[in-house]
């Protein structure tokens, strides 16, 4: 199976298809930047997407660098991790289901900018089969684990670039989407995503001790 990426790019094109591309998948961080947007603004949003951003960054310089020992101790520590992960999943889609939109996010009570991204950073981070994922598809590209400071760090820089693009792709379009919607109508997407959330960290709690 081929990936969406010619090897004839350039290194950084190469690296920002795949963060955008990565980052695109829909699952339980997606879900939670959309939350964020909806409950807090499109600001908080984005930063939260930053954050999940600067998680995969972290991820592929692991794997691009070839840091088989931060790979070793982090998929050692995968059970703890997804269970850890999996139960605040739960928990926060259990939040989402119970809470209502309000129609306009107040500055005083949203949630500070950093810790919105360390949170939703820490969060990203209980997964270390993305190293996995990172080192097969850089593979696949042609660029082994080691192959080379300057490649290992472009290569980590342009999927920074790839994931950021594309929070804010999403996280601009679920804002234009909120201002149009009634609050009845955003308190119904939170009860969806709310039980998705609930679903997804079940299922990450149940993925990790089997």
């Amino acid at each position: 199976m081929g990936y969406p990426v010619d090897f004839a790019l350039p290194l950084p094109i190469r690296g920002l298809v795949l963060g955008f591309t990565i980052a695109a998948a829909v699952g339980p961080i997606t879900l939670l930047v959309v939350r964020r947007t909806i409950e807090h603004g499109h600001v908080y949003g984005f930063v939260s997407g930053v954050g999940v951003a600067a998680a995969d960054a972290t991820y592929a310089g692991i794997a691009a660098f070839g840091l088989t020992a931060i790979t070793t101790l982090l998929l050692s520590a995968h059970t703890a991790l997804g269970v850890v992960g999996g139960a605040v999943i739960a928990i926060v889609g259990l939040r989402t289901m119970l809470s209502r939109v309000a129609d306009v996010a107040v500055d005083a009570l949203r949630p500070g900018l950093l810790g919105g991204l360390a949170s939703i950073y820490g969060l990203t981070m209980t997964n270390p089969l993305t190293i996995v994922l990172y080192a097969g598809v850089f593979a696949a590209i042609g660029l082994a684990a080691g192959s080379g400071f300057l490649d290992a760090a472009v290569l980590t820089l342009a999927v920074l670039a790839g994931s950021t693009l594309w929070w804010v792709v999403l996280t601009g379009a679920v804002a234009v989407a909120r201002d149009r919607l009634s609050p009845k109508v955003l308190t119904w997407v939170n009860r969806a995503s709310g039980a998705a959330l609930i679903v997804f960290g079940i299922a990450a709690v149940w993925a990790a001790l089997a």
